[in-house]
């Protein structure tokens, strides 16, 4: 998994990684702005919108984004990461694998499915750990382990699909889980540090290309 993660940064100047990372960071500040506005408007509606009272929901409203845009950031990459696992894939094979034969996986229908479906189970999954990091030191970590799991498994997968059906992506994630899930958990601890977390798409999907193809080398 260090190698996968290594050769993932080490492509980070690649041209082809340039557009992703750019609409990156685009989703994810926009995903972010509207967290944020409607977090500050629906705490200064709760307070009735006029004077000091007002003022004090919408800063403690948008001390509460903040503190969800951090946690949330997971399933905002996810999103992300789905949109741009084709092309960044590409680009890893193109470099590192340029002997693999084209892609004939899922279909596109059932790539976007996945996504979606990924994204909305991270989402989900996120929130139901939120009340997680109220507990010092110990809940922190286990929320961060639960979602690395579920992180890891879905890039990996998600990544697979690419070159795999369904059923064969649930088989490679079988196979990769502990370098998958220790993926999932370096993605989740970038995912927590400002700027680093935009890396998050893009490195998650191409360590993903990595990990699948030293599998099928074993």
């Amino acid at each position: 998994m260090i190698r996968a993660v290594a050769l993932a940064f080490a492509q980070l100047d690649d041209p082809a990684f340039r557009r992703p990372l750019l609409w990156g960071v685009f989703g994810a500040a926009l995903a972010m702005a509207l967290l944020a506005w409607g977090a500050i408007e629906g705490a200064a509606w709760l307070a009735g919108g006029t004077g000091w009272l007002s003022w004090l929901a919408q800063a403690g409203g948008g001390i509460a984004a903040l503190v969800l845009a951090w946690w949330l950031f997971l399933p905002v990459a996810a999103a992300i990461a789905a949109q741009l696992v084709e092309p960044v894939a590409a680009a890893v094979e193109h470099r590192h694998y340029p002997r693999l034969p084209p892609p004939q996986g899922a279909s596109i229908a059932a790539q976007l499915a996945f996504g979606l479906r990924f994204g909305l189970r991270l989402l989900v999954l996120q929130l139901l750990l939120l009340p997680l990091l109220f507990v010092p030191v110990v809940g922190f970590a286990l929320a961060l382990l639960v979602s690395a799991h579920a992180l890891g498994a879905g890039m990996v997968q998600q990544t697979a699909l690419l070159r795999m059906d369904r059923a064969q992506a649930r088989a490679a994630w079988g196979r990769l889980r502990l370098s998958g899930w220790a993926l999932g958990l370096v993605l989740a601890l970038m995912a927590l540090v400002p700027l680093l977390n935009l890396l998050v798409p893009v490195v998650g999907t191409a360590a993903s290309v990595h990990l699948l193809q030293q599998s099928t080398k074993v």
